[in-house]
């Protein structure tokens, strides 16, 4: 795998091997894409001699810290965001490509008992049998939280979950089901996937399923833009399918 991305990398006229000099790259990334970018910059960084800095938040929070005038090299939000940025100039035009794109999903503690979530009635049923539901606050600007809040609602439920609901302002909900502050936790499967001590029951039902997509894209003020370009690179490249569907994610380069 990592021969593979990183021989794509050396093809290309923007790897640092032609001559640059090692750069400082920073990165801000909607939490779910984290681990991508986490598993493959050990090999980036020795090949490249860059140094790479990550953070992460919602993707709302992200938008507000850039157009606040954060300084970053790369970002990885949602398209709809990226375009938003692109038309205030904090986005390079032109060097937004997609990455990947991850489900919703359900855990719960390791041990406990798995709950049916197969259908749309047995999802809700679920919900309603849990003592506590956890997922991502939309007061935080996370994907997933306002999704769910307008699902809660189509599905007449709203009320009952907001009752028990234990909103997370922002990281990994699958912790809440692991220090017990909720039965259940609904999230991105990426996020549910880095917790230990929580285990995936599985895909929110595909009828009411709903799919993040995450893009990269340039800063229009990054300190070294070949460098900035060399990363993105390695993440829309082939290599980095492997890694995003051992983590969770589904690329949208190829298989």
């Amino acid at each position: 795998m990592k021969k593979t991305l990183f021989a794509t990398l050396a093809s290309c006229a923007l790897f640092v091997g032609l001559g640059a000099s090692a750069a400082e790259i920073k990165v801000l990334t909607a939490g779910a894409f984290k681990p991508v970018i986490t598993a493959i910059l050990p090999e980036f960084e020795k090949q490249t001699g860059h140094k790479v800095t990550v953070e992460n938040d919602t993707a709302g929070a992200l938008a507000k810290r850039i157009s606040g005038g954060e300084a970053f090299d790369l970002v990885v939000l949602t398209p709809g965001a990226l375009a938003e940025l692109t038309k205030t100039g904090k986005v390079v035009e032109g060097s937004t490509q997609s990455l990947a794109r991850v489900a919703i999903g359900v855990a719960v503690k390791k041990g406990a008992a798995l709950p049916d979530i197969s259908t749309v009635a047995a999802f809700q049923s679920a919900l309603l049998a849990a003592r506590a539901v956890a997922y991502i606050d939309p007061a935080a600007g996370g994907s997933s939280g306002i999704y769910l809040t307008q699902l809660f609602e189509k599905m007449g439920i709203a009320d009952r979950i907001k009752a028990k609901a234990v909103l997370v302002p922002g990281g990994l909900v699958a912790q809440r089901v692991v220090n017990d502050q909720a039965d259940i936790a609904i999230h991105q499967i990426s996020e549910i996937l880095a917790v230990p001590g929580a285990t995936l029951v599985g895909p929110i039902p595909a009828e009411i399923q709903n799919y993040t997509v995450y893009a990269g894209g340039l800063s229009a003020g990054a300190r070294d833009a070949v460098a900035a370009r060399a990363l993105l690179e390695s993440l829309a490249g082939s290599g980095a399918i492997s890694v995003m569907r051992s983590l969770g994610l589904q690329s949208v380069q190829g298989p």
